[in-house]
């Protein structure tokens, strides 16, 4: 659509709430100090609407929101405006970043909107030598836009009605949804595989959060809007690691180690989620719901092994939170929905990807709805979850919490009232019983949409009653594999 050298990126519902952002993002290109290989200059995501508890995380604090001391240079630009150049050294400031360390191996990736671009990155550059048809299979029949990618090219100016009416005409054909279907680029174009392309190739990019939110948005204010938008976000970098450009295959001969280490937990993050999830909240269970121990007994020294590994993992994410300036629920929201995508968003994205892989079902694309409901924008600002929800993101997550507590409720029973040797029994089961309760304590919310709540948001008791027969299921299976 535009013919700059430079491009911002925004989603639909994304509004710009600063107008020095497009300066502030130039400070890193017009700077003598930065290399021309900078491709993009990425802000972080932010919404308008988060509520203070932010139960379902809108927010993405994991990824945007860790403050980290750092040392940067401060540039001074003539109009008096201050930005940071997060890859120098000179005066220690206060600076939000975060990227699982990609910022000092090439940056961070594209995160779909709130980014400036370079044409060329983006693009390409093209000399008037280069196969027009070729260019067209890449690009797209435009005429027009096709002229733009050669090196030397010169826009001209409207000056009459007739050449300003041909000019709508064509940026109507290329905004439409059907041009990317007519070229190569446009249906591989999505932000995670454009990030890793663009960083293979040896262009540069810089996460930058001035103090003021540059751009704003709106987010989802529901359970079920929450977890369609993490199952496509879940589907995009699960499609390219289960492909030939998964980055430890497209990656090692053009990227450092350490960058392509990056980029591989993010594509595999999603997969590695929800088959730990399961496993940690199932398999456990099943073997104290039959006796079965499966950790050391809390004697036992090798007990402590285990008891560092949970107490160092929580210790970390709880000081990640409090280095952001917040509070203790924020890690508990976090926490817990966490676990909730995992064996929902996390699993059925992954599962449509795989799928999709073995020509079984074709992907499915579901844009997030962003028309607020004022019943449900009164129960997110409450902090109150909001079930109403389909079954198929029900049923695991309350199966899951069923199973955790035939598993704990029996335990207890079996060591207080038939095991003669209780105290032994404590011992021996302490870890597989402990982890069950600190998944129910975790995921009250869930045992209180069930059984507590009555209201029109609380789980259906049809997903309670499919939930009652799956989980019923997998313990007699368990049952029967186990014993």
């Amino acid at each position: 659509m535009s013919n700059s050298s430079y491009i911002l990126v925004l989603d639909c519902d994304m509004y710009c709430n600063d107008p020095t952002s497009a300066r502030k993002a130039m400070c890193f290109y017009c700077d003598s100090q930065t290399p021309s290989s900078l491709a993009f200059v990425q802000f972080p995501q932010t919404f308008r609407n988060i509520s203070q508890d932010d139960i379902y995380d809108n927010q993405v604090r994991f990824a945007f929101k860790v403050d980290n001391w750092i040392f940067c240079k401060v540039i001074y630009a003539k109009c008096g405006w201050v930005c940071f150049n997060l890859r120098s050294s000179g005066v220690r400031q206060l600076h939000r970043v975060h990227w699982y360390g990609f910022d000092g191996v090439g940056g961070p990736i594209i995160s779909g909107s709130n980014f400036c671009i370079k044409r060329e990155a983006l693009l390409g550059s093209f000399n008037k030598q280069q196969d027009y048809m070729a260019l067209k299979r890449l690009f797209g029949p435009s005429n027009d836009f096709i002229k733009t990618l050669v090196e030397d090219y010169k826009p001209c100016f409207i000056k009459d009605g007739e050449s300003s009416r041909m000019s709508l005409e064509n940026a109507n054909i290329l905004a439409s949804c059907s041009y990317e279907s007519q070229t190569v680029w446009g249906s591989k174009a999505k932000d995670y595989f454009t990030g890793l392309h663009l960083h293979r190739k040896g262009w540069k990019s810089v996460y930058l959060h001035p103090e003021r939110s540059q751009f704003l948005g709106t987010s989802t204010t529901n359970f079920n809007d929450s977890l369609i938008q993490w199952t496509r976000w879940t589907s995009g970098p699960v499609t390219v690691a289960l492909s030939r450009f998964c980055p430890l295959i497209y990656g090692p001969l053009k990227m450092s180690l350490v960058q392509l280490l990056c980029y591989t937990e993010l594509a595999f993050m999603p997969l590695l989620n929800c088959l730990s999830l399961w496993g940690f909240a199932v398999i456990p269970q099943l073997c104290l719901f039959n006796g079965i121990p499966l950790y050391p007994k809390v004697s036992d020294p090798n007990f402590n092994i285990f008891s560092i590994i949970l107490v160092s993992s929580i210790s970390k994410s709880l000081y990640e939170v409090v280095t952001t300036g917040k509070q203790f629920k924020v890690w508990r929201n976090e926490w817990r929905i966490w676990m909730m995508r995992s064996v929902t968003s996390y699993t059925y994205g992954c599962l449509d990807v795989i799928l999709n892989k073995l020509g079984m079902k074709e992907a499915t694309f579901l844009p997030t709805n962003k028309v607020t409901d004022d019943e449900q924008v009164k129960l997110y600002e409450m902090g109150v979850f909001d079930f109403r929800t389909a079954t198929m993101f029900l049923a695991p997550l309350v199966t899951v919490i069923l199973i955790n507590i035939a598993a704990f409720v029996g335990a207890v029973a079996k060591a207080l009232v038939v095991d003669d040797d209780g105290d032994q029994y404590w011992e021996k089961m302490f870890g597989q019983m402990f982890l069950s309760f600190f998944i129910l304590i975790s995921n009250f919310a869930v045992i209180e949409g069930m059984i507590i709540r009555r209201d029109k948001a609380k789980i259906p008791l049809s997903s309670t009653l499919w939930s009652v027969v799956f989980s019923m299921l997998i313990l007699l299976i368990g049952s029967v594999i186990l014993c």
